[in-house]
Parts: C-alpha cells; structure tokens; sequence
C-alpha cells in the first residue's frame, strides 16, 4: 500500500501562486503514475497534471492550461504541484493520487488507487 499526504494549501490571493506538496511513503516502488486532481463544492472531481515513472507528465487542457507545473524528487518521494496566476474558481480541495499499475487513462480518478486526504486552497478575490 502506498499513503500519501498533501500540504501546501491555504488562503491565497487572486493572481498569487501556491505551491502544494504529495508526499508518498509506503510501496513507493509499485508507483507508475502521481496525479493531482482538485473538487470544488458541488463538482466532480477535476483533473489537474500528473508525471509517470518515466517523467512523461501530463498537464489539462481545461481551466488551468498554462498555469500548472508538476515537478518531483524521487530521493524524497516527493511531488509538487505549482499554479500560477490563481483565480477564486481554483477554490476546492486538492488531492494527490497515485496509480500502481503499468496502465491506465492519466485523466480519470478511477485509474488511481491510493489517495491523499487533500489539502484546501481558498482563492480570495
């Protein structure tokens, strides 16, 4: 099994930026693919970015294009996420998720099968 624990979330101004953190532990070894996905209130679950094993990362084409950067330290079983140029729409909850299968669709929750317990990001305007 792997646990992971998001942090990094907080109140933050329109047109800020935060940087959120995932840190895994456990079979860190049986990780393929990390993501990050965001729920607001009232909303599905929402797909952000993600990196594979091979550093291959993957990044939604929706809201949040170009302002996303996903990193990582594998020494540190770390992933970050970092969004720029922050909007009150990006409030919700974030949550890291990782997928311990060769394969899978990078862009539904149901591919993922370890989860954080999210971390909030409050966007004030």
């Amino acid at each position: 099994q792997v646990q992971l624990v998001e942090s990094g979330g907080g109140l933050v101004q329109a047109g800020g930026s935060v940087r959120l953190s995932c840190a895994a532990s456990g079979e860190t070894r049986s990780i393929y693919a990390t993501g990050w996905f965001r729920q607001a209130p009232g909303k599905e679950r929402e797909f952000l970015a993600a990196i594979q094993r091979s550093g291959d990362f993957t990044y939604s084409s929706g809201s949040v294009k170009g302002r996303l950067s996903i990193s990582r330290d594998n020494a540190k079983n770390m992933v970050y996420l970092q969004m720029n140029s922050l909007k009150p729409e990006d409030t919700a909850v974030y949550y890291c998720a990782v997928r311990a299968r060769p394969n899978g669709d990078l862009f539904s929750s149901v591919s993922y099968d370890y989860w954080g317990q999210g971390t909030q990001v409050t966007v004030s305007s």
